[in-house]
This record gives structure tokens, C-alpha cells and sequence, in this order.
């Protein structure tokens, strides 16, 4: 294999696991530790990938970089799918559920549609528009005032002031980012605050996310590991996260997608 072909490998291999040890790829492309070393550095000198100690991470986006709705839903949309199916099995009949703006929660509202007797919160215009229905009297959507940002989610001092009167049995939450020392984040600041403001008002948190958001930090923190009750995200999970979320989260869930891959 060319050495150029097995770079292009070795970053397709990175980004989709988010990162990976020296020792895992030589392993996954029957190359020494220093043809993978030098592979590396190359990637990183082309700005392709960060190098850490003992391997390396997909490249970070700057901490307030914030695609659009659109440009996030066609990522890891297999993932998405497969944690949405994981994560609408923790709904209750009859709940009161609040789902924040982002892709991953408005794939897990098309799950919520087959539910009964649900109250939706949202600041997502998106999610309460897949889950409007005329025929359905068993189904309330509210939807938060507020300020829209680039990702379609409503933020601002109406939407939390809305929140700061609701009290919901769990709340779903997507995230920018998942870092052991930063928590969840986001690159929204007035997200954040609102995103807060949802938590604060469910007597459970729920995080979905899939492994890409690993080892990745927006500007502002949403809530610390340890304040998830459950993280919902894919076995693409490299092990070294799962160590460290199993120790801090309160139930970590690793759902497989469809076809396999992670």
C-alpha cells in the first residue's frame, strides 16, 4: 500500500472513530509503530489531524464554530438513527419530555411520534414541526419563544424564562461537544443558557450524542459529566472515552447502527 493511500485510511479511521493510539493503527494496517508515526506527522502537518500523545484526534472546529442544521444532519446519520432507538425506549407513556434543539433530538422525535400520551417541550422549531399532528389529541407540543440561531434551536431570555416555569420527567439533550474536563458544551453562549434552563427543569437529564463529539469543546458548558443521569451515544466510542464516561456519567449506552458500522 502507497504510503498516501494508507494516510487517507488512517484519517478516514480517525474521524470516524473521533481518535486512535499509535498501537491500534499499526495493528489495523500491518505497519510498523514508526511507518504510523510518520504517517501522523504527516496528517498533521497538512492540518488534517491534532496529534496527542500515543496517537491522535480528529481535528477540533473552533470553540465557537456552529454549523447549520442542515450540514449537521447529514453526519453520522446511521449513529444518529441507532441512538435515537436506544434512547426512545427510556420514554414512559404519559411523560412530559423535554428535547433540545440539535439533529440527533429531532431524529429522536420522529421515535417519540409512536409513543402515547406525550407532552413535548422544545426550542426547536424543526422538532415541533415533525411532531405536529391534527389527528392526534394525545400528543401537546410546546414550543419556546426566543431568538433563532444558526442551528435552528430558539434561545434568549423569552425561552428561559418559559423553561424556568416547566417541570418535565426527563429531558434529552444534544451537545456540541463531550470533554472530560469541559463537560457537555456548546458554541452558543445564549444556548447555553437556555439548553441550562431545560435541564434544570427535568428530574432527569439524558444526553444523546454520537462518538465524534468526543474530545471535541465549545465555548460554553451545558453540564458536567457527572449531571447526566444517562448517556446515550455508539459503539464507535473509543475505549479510553468509555473508561472515563462509565466512571462519570450515571448509565453509559452504547448503541450499534444498522449497517454495522460505527
Amino acid at each position: 500500500m502507497l504510503a498516501a493511500e494508507r494516510q487517507a485510511l488512517i484519517l478516514d479511521e480517525v474521524q470516524r472513530r473521533g481518535a486512535a493510539t499509535v498501537g491500534e493503527l499499526a495493528g489495523r494496517f500491518g505497519v510498523s509503530e514508526m511507518t504510523i508515526r510518520r504517517d501522523l506527522d504527516a496528517l498533521v502537518a497538512r492540518g488534517a489531524l491534532d496529534k496527542v500523545h500515543g496517537g491522535a484526534t480528529s481535528k477540533r472546529s473552533p470553540s465557537t464554530e456552529e454549523p447549520g442544521f442542515r450540514t449537521k444532519q447529514l453526519r453520522q446519520q446511521a449513529e444518529k438513527e441507532a441512538i435515537a432507538r436506544s434512547a426512545a425506549a427510556l420514554v414512559d407513556p404519559g411523560s412530559a419530555v423535554g428535547l433540545s434543539a440539535g439533529t440527533t433530538t429531532w431524529t429522536l422525535a420522529r421515535r417519540l411520534r409512536a409513543i402515547p400520551r406525550l407532552t413535548v417541550v422544545t426550542n426547536s422549531i424543526r422538532i415541533a414541526d415533525e411532531l405536529y399532528d391534527d389527528d392526534r389529541t394525545d400528543l401537546d407540543v410546546v414550543l419556546t419563544g426566543g431568538v433563532r440561531t444558526p442551528s435552528d434551536a430558539l434561545v434568549g431570555p423569552v425561552a428561559v424564562s418559559s423553561l424556568h416555569q416547566l417541570h418535565l420527567d426527563v429531558v434529552f439533550l444534544g451537545v456540541h461537544g463531550i470533554d472530560a474536563g469541559a463537560g457537555f458544551t456548546t458554541p452558543n453562549l445564549l444556548e447555553a443558557e437556555t439548553d441550562r434552563a431545560l435541564v434544570a427543569a427535568g428530574r432527569r437529564l439524558v444526553v444523546v450524542a454520537d462518538h465524534t463529539k468526543w474530545g471535541m469543546v465549545g465555548i460554553s458548558t451545558i453540564a458536567k459529566l457527572d449531571e447526566a443521569d444517562v448517556l446515550v451515544t455508539d459503539d464507535g466510542l473509543p475505549a479510553d472515552a468509555r473508561d472515563i464516561l462509565a466512571d462519570q456519567v450515571g448509565d453509559l449506552i452504547l448503541a450499534t447502527p444498522e449497517n454495522g458500522s460505527a
